[in-house]
Order: structure tokens, then sequence, then C-alpha cells
């Protein structure tokens, strides 16, 4: 995703590599991508977590981005958790390329001849000379991933999407892919199906130009992932339209409320049909096809896996608030007091009118000793507005005081890792609660079996939660990220005409 924010932590290919498909209605007006799924072995769930790792550093200074207009979201994607991608070609005659259609990015880009960091010398390389078709342009072009980046020069040429042929397509012909994540990925290069608002050197988008140059009947697009992995087809990208054998009933459309990334307004989150009041007064939502998770905020996930039994990692400063503020922080929320404002009056963080934000602390050692007093004064505001959000969730269900703050203490302990997976009990599945999610006035649900990964090695299986955590800061946040999780679920269409996302259960 061009400059824009987004994390991850490791992810998971579960599914099995087919062959690419790649086939049109020539009646219909749609052209339709077949798509691959990949298939995860140990070897890639080990680099998995290296490359998270690689981005740990970017995660932990989002909040630092959040008021900029070039907040990152794209920095903390990690494409080698994607799972799935298809085929294109540039040039004349096309030289193919396997892609990642991203709906969270707007530039296309594939390795250059010119390349030859490792990434480059494993995957296909665009070569200028061998297309007829081909202009130079030359314009450097970067785009930051984590601790690396890919970066090179646009060019100009024919792509060719099933059997449309865009003409005269800008993209960017990569000379360096420094990033781990690249040298392992199944994939080449990245095609971006977001708005042009957030397209690195304000190229336009191949959607743009395919819908500018009439080769789609109707400016829409839809993907079917298919979750089901005793099926050799991994899913379907419709350029054009929607293919009804790929949902059921009708779709929910709701507006897409910031143009960059198919961002919309989403509602309450609930955890087996009880509100975790978080985003009971709105949050903001992107639909990925480039992530394979689903993300959203610490204390929601935090609830989410304690719910699911997912493991943790215990938070020393999140039990020390609990233990030195719980009981005044349940008493403010019940005297009715504005419950953002609490942490701040509690002297845990200060209230700029719009998020709580750390307090700065003066040190009279050095720079160092500010900084991390800073730090930890950071973790101890984020943890107080974590609690108040628990606290919040059970005084709803009209718990005492004591077993909320048993259940907060609780939480403490289970933080999702942002190095690892959180791994969950295969023989608890049917006892499971359903995660929910409201779009559009409609509650759109996650039962087990669909937000729970399993990942089998030899004779052993293990069950990985599908929830991820990420922190972003208003104005842009709090923000969701419904990824591959969740688009698996439910039929997702992207209606450029009409500026809307619809979702469906998909068939």
């Amino acid at each position: 995703m061009g400059t824009r924010l987004k994390l991850f932590t490791a992810l998971l290919f579960i599914c099995f590599l087919m062959f690419p498909m790649v086939f049109s209605a020539p009646n219909d007006g749609k052209v339709r991508i077949g798509l691959k799924r990949r298939k995860f072995g140990q070897n890639v769930r080990v680099a998995s977590k290296i490359a998270t790792k690689e981005e740990v550093s970017l995660k932990n200074s989002v909040e630092k981005l959040g008021d900029s207009a070039d907040t990152d979201i794209v920095a903390l994607k990690n494409y080698l958790n994607a799972q799935y991608f298809g085929e294109i070609g540039i040039g004349t005659p096309p030289q193919k390329f396997t892609v990642i259609f991203d709906t969270g990015s707007s530039n296309l880009w594939v390795p250059s001849s010119k390349c030859f960091s490792v990434a480059c010398l494993l995957h296909s390389k665009y070569k200028s000379k061998r297309s007829s078709t081909y202009e130079k342009n030359g314009k450097h072009a970067s785009i930051q991933y984590g601790t690396g980046a890919i970066s090179g020069y646009f060019s100009e040429d024919h792509v060719k999407v099933g059997d449309l042929i865009v003409k005269k397509q800008e993209f960017i012909e990569a000379t360096k892919e420094p990033s781990l994540t690249f040298v392992l990925a199944q994939f080449d290069g990245i095609l971006g199906l977001g708005f042009k608002e957030i397209s690195v050197g304000d190229a336009v988008p191949v959607w743009y130009n395919m819908v500018d140059q009439n080769l789609v009947k109707e400016p829409v697009f839809s993907f079917w992932f298919n979750r089901n992995e005793d099926e050799e087809q991994g899913g379907e990208i419709v350029f054009g339209g929607v293919d009804p054998n790929h949902y059921k009933g009708e779709h929910t459309y709701v507006p897409v409320t910031k143009k960059g990334y198919w961002q919309f307004d989403m509602g309450d989150v609930l955890i087996n049909g009880s509100t975790t009041e978080f985003c009971s007064g709105g949050c903001s939502a992107i639909a990925d096809s480039g992530t394979s998770l689903l993300a959203g905020p610490t204390s929601i996930i935090t609830q989410v896996n304690h719910a699911i039994g997912a493991s943790g990692v215990v938070s020393e400063e999140c039990k020390t608030v609990v233990a030195e503020y719980g009981e005044t922080i349940i008493k403010m929320l019940l005297a009715k007091d504005q419950p953002k404002k609490i942490c701040s009056t509690l002297g845990l963080c200060t209230f700029d009118g719009t998020r709580g934000v750390s307090m700065g602390i003066e040190s009279v050692v050095d720079n160092t000793t500010q900084k991390s007093s800073n730090g930890l004064h950071d973790v101890m505001c984020n943890a107080c507005e974590m609690a108040v959000v628990w606290a919040q969730s059970q005084l709803k269900d009209e718990k005492t005081q004591d077993q909320i703050l048993n259940y907060i203490d609780g939480l403490c302990e289970k933080l999702p890792s942002p190095m690892g997976e959180s791994v969950i009990d295969c023989d608890s599945l049917s006892t499971l609660p359903s995660v929910s999610f409201t779009i559009g006035g409609k509650v759109f649900d996650l039962k087990p079996e669909q937000y729970v990964l399993k990942v089998t090695q030899g004779p052993v299986t293990e069950c990985i939660s599908g929830f991820a955590a990420l922190d972003v800061p208003p104005p842009r946040g709090p923000l969701w990220i419904l990824g591959d999780v969740f688009m698996g679920t439910y039929h997702t269409v992207f209606d450029y005409g009409n500026l809307r996302v619809g979702f469906a259960e998909a068939a």
C-alpha cells in the first residue's frame, strides 16, 4: 500500500498452491482472474516471524504518526503473509508475473531486469528491451516496508489482466528489494487496487485505466476467496461486476468515507453477542485483500483472544494500573465520568480533546533517561485506556467490582504478542464464541472455524487466532483492517462508480 500505515504480525499460509487460472466470459462484460493459494510450510512460518520482527520497530512508532497527512499504512504490511495471488502480463509480447491484487495500495510494481537484490534473482524480472510497447519514464520511486524498502523507477507499458489489455500503464520497475519478505515470497510484485490518493508518484492505478479505457462493463470489481482447502481453485477476482455464483442473498453496502483505502464506518464489535463497547460510537475500517488476518485495536483484540482462549503475553504495567487504579476507574465510570478523560484525570495521560496521549515527564538526568521515562508513561497511559474499555464492557453486563478487577487482571496476561502467533487449543473449537462486526446496521458473524487458522506440519496440527493487534491513533484511527479472514467469509464488492463497499455471505 503506497504510503500508508498498516501493520502486521505473522500470518499463516494454510492453503494449497494451485496453478494460475485466468479466464473471461466473453458475453457478460466481466473479466475473471483465478487466484492461487499459498501452501504453508514450516520454513515459511519461521521466515514470517523473522519478517515480523523486522517491522516491530516501525509498528512501535505508529502512535507518533497519528495526525500526519503522510501516515504510512503500507509500511506495516507484511506481504510475506499474503495468501492469494494471480497472474498478469506486462509488455508486448506479455511477460508473465504473479502479483497480489491488493486493495490496500495503489501502485503496480514488479522486479526490474536491472535489479540484483537476492529477491529479484529469485523472481521473474521485467525486461524492457523485449517489449515493443515499452516507453521510458525514469522518475524515481520508493515504497517503505518496515526496515527496508523497494525502490526503482517508473516505466510505461501495456498490462494484460485476463483478456484485457490496459494500454500505457505507468508502473514501477523495482531495482532494489532488500527485505526478507520479498526474498521468500511466492509472488513477484503487487498490483494495487486502492485509490489514486495513496498512489506513490501520483501514478494512475491500473483499475482507473481499465475504467477510463472502457475495458469493463461496470466500474465494479469483486473478490471471492475460497476458504475450502480441499478444492483446487483458490478464489477469483472479477473486474467489471460480480459473479452471482460466489455469494448468497444480497450485499450490504456502506459508503466509502475517505478515498485512499477502501475505508468505511463500522459499528460495534460483539463477542458471543455481547458488546465490547469500543466501537459502539463508531470506528473506521478498511477492506484489504492484501492482509491475511483481521486486525484491530489492542484493547479489543485482547478481549477477543481472551474469550477464545488464545495465548498472549503478560504486561506488568497493565497489572500495575489495575492494582493501583482499578477500583478508582470503576468508581469514575459508575459516576458517569467521561471515559476518555479518566486516564488524564488520574495523571496517566494528558488529553488534547481528541485522544489520550502520554505525559511528557521532565528529566534532570539526560535525554536518554527522559526518553525512557516518556516510554514508560506511554505504556502506562495505553494500559489505563485499555482498562477503561474493559471495565466499561463488564459494567454493561452488571458484573461486580471483584469480577471486573479479576477479568481485567486476566486480560493483562493475554495481550497479543507483537512478535508471534496466538495459539489456541484445537480441541476447544466447538466451544468457542462467535465474533461479530456491525457494518451498515447488519451484524456479520465469524464462527470459530472461520477465524481460527489450522496449520498442519507432519502429524501435528496447531490452531492460530486469526486476529492481530493494530493501534492507529486519531484522527486516522481507531482503525480495523478486515483482511482475508473476513473477506474469505464474506464476498466483497468494491463499487468504484458509487464509492461504496458491499458484503454478502460467500457461497
